[in-house]
Order: C-alpha cells, then sequence, then structure tokens
C-alpha cells in the first residue's frame, strides 16, 4: 500500500471495529503489503485493510466461512461480529480472529503437509468459483511483457521469464491431471503456528488447479510427507513457481524487502534448472 495511504487505511480500520461495538484505542501494524494487517487493540482483532478497486474482500470472508466450517485448518473471523466486509473512505476493512503466536519455533514438516492436506480434503467438498492456476500465471505473463511496469528487467532476462511461463503453463496444463480448489499461495508466510495448530491464512490467492501447484509454494521437504503426488509435476509447478515470484520482484510496485536482489538470485536459480533440463538457450 502507498505510505501516503496508510494513515487513511489505519482510521478506516478502527472506525470499522468501532462501529460494530469493539474499543480501539490503538493499532499495530503487523504487515505491509498490497494490503494492511493490523493489531487492534484493546478488542483484540485482526483487521485487514485494501483499496476498494483492488480487493477480494467477499470473496476471502465467503471462504473462510465455509472452510472453518468443514473443518480446515484456516484462521476464523472474529466471533464478535457479523462476518462481513466494511466500506470506509475508499478501503474495505475486515475483521480476523487474531491469534497470540506460541512459542518461537517452525512448524514441523510433517505438521505442515498434514495442515495442507487437511486444507485440501475439505476444499474438495467445496464448489466454488474461482480462478484457475493458469488464470494466475497469465497475470505474471502480463507483468513480464509490460514494460512500463518492470522498467528494469533485462531484455535476456524478460525473454527468459516469457518463455519459461509460457512452456511450464503449458507443460502443467496439458498433463490432465486430477484439479481442485486449492489455496494458491500456501507460503510459510501464509501459515501460523497458534495454540489451535498450523492455520492458514490469506485465502485471496485461492484457484483451481492440481494439488501439485499448491505443493510448489512450500518448502521442498513437506512434498516428502505428501502421498500421491506425481514427482515430476511438483518439479515443473516448483520451476513454474519460481518464475511467477521472480517477476513479482521486477515489478516497479513491488514492496517485498531486498525483493531486486531476491528477483536477481531467482533468475540463476531458473537459469540453473533449465540448464539442468536442457531447456535454456538465453545467456
Amino acid at each position: 500500500m502507498q505510505v501516503s495511504e496508510v494513515p487513511r487505511a489505519v482510521a478506516a480500520a478502527m472506525s470499522a471495529a468501532s462501529s460494530v461495538g469493539l474499543r480501539v484505542d490503538d493499532a499495530i501494524l503487523l504487515q505491509d503489503s498490497n494490503k494492511l494487517t493490523l493489531r487492534l487493540l484493546p478488542c483484540d482483532v485482526l483487521a485487514r485493510v485494501a483499496p476498494v478497486g483492488d480487493q477480494v474482500a467477499q470473496f476471502e470472508v465467503d471462504l473462510a466461512q465455509r472452510l472453518v466450517g468443514a473443518g480446515c485448518p484456516v484462521a476464523a473471523l472474529d466471533p464478535r461480529v457479523e462476518p462481513r466486509v466494511h466500506e470506509r473512505d475508499g478501503f474495505v476493512v475486515t475483521l480476523w480472529t487474531y491469534y497470540e503466536p506460541v512459542a518461537p519455533g517452525e512448524i514441523s514438516a510433517a505438521d505442515y503437509a498434514d495442515a495442507l492436506a487437511r486444507l485440501h480434503a475439505g476444499m474438495r467438498q467445496l464448489d466454488v468459483p474461482t480462478q484457475h492456476f493458469t488464470d494466475r500465471v497469465e497475470q505474471a505473463q502480463r507483468l513480464v511483457a509490460h514494460r512500463g511496469r518492470t522498467p528494469a528487467l533485462a531484455d535476456a532476462d524478460r525473454e527468459l521469464l516469457g518463455d519459461t511461463l509460457r512452456g511450464l503453463k503449458r507443460a502443467v496444463g496439458e498433463r490432465g491431471g486430477a484439479e481442485q480448489l486449492l489455496h494458491g499461495e500456501p507460503h510459510p508466510g501464509n501459515l501460523i503456528s497458534t495454540e489451535h495448530g498450523p492455520l492458514f491464512i490469506d485465502l485471496e490467492t485461492c484457484c483451481r488447479g492440481p494439488v501439485e501447484f499448491d505443493l510448489a509454494h512450500a518448502p521442498e521437504e513437506i512434498g516428502a510427507h505428501c502421498s500421491g503426488v506425481d514427482r515430476d509435476l511438483l518439479r515443473d509447478c516448483r520451476l513454474l513457481v519460481l518464475a511467477m515470484i521472480t517477476t513479482w520482484r521486477w515489478d516497479r510496485g513491488d514492496r517485498l524487502p531486498d525483493g531486486r536482489r531476491l528477483g536477481t538470485e531467482w533468475l540463476g536459480r531458473i537459469r540453473a534448472a533449465l540448464d539442468r533440463k536442457g531447456l535454456n538457450s538465453h545467456g
């Protein structure tokens, strides 16, 4: 979110929570990316704030309710207020349960894999209209092709990313495997450790596709704990996802700390992976 918009976004969150009877004296910024994540005190609610024109808040609210109802390990909306989207001063605000982090320490690979398996099992029960994973790949392709949005991307790197995204989207899509509703980005940043166990957050990226596309976002050791995985498909999905997240790092509006360095490092990893497959014709 633009720095100039942050004070208004915080005020919108505080106003929305106050309007439904929650006491709000302070807001602690937890994350600032395409939306703000705030902890509101003393009511202790998690508020997510996004510009009106750049959000899928209603989809996320509806899906979270259905997944919690299906017993999935996902963060829940705050039970004290009506589950809905609040609009204030050009922003949309949603109010979620705040989960106090448990003792420091990484979630084990087995627990991570179990949480993802339970999420997928619950998602298979739902019929939810949503984008296909290839739609998300095409978003990355459009960004690569848009020189105005990726001005620092060298021509050879632009060609490398474009060819990789196009070729792997086709390769993964042509496998014709089973597809279902997916989280879309179940990476470690979207899995929190709570006293209720690991819970997934940030459902706005949900899409349909093979489970290997979701697994490609998780650390490599997670796949070893999952049964029924197509290892070749997972390998292609990992490289496809790497090309996608590399593309985001070259967006001139990207705000990930150290993002440009990561983008350069990941371009090298893509070249190395394609060299191993004998597919890299770019220097």
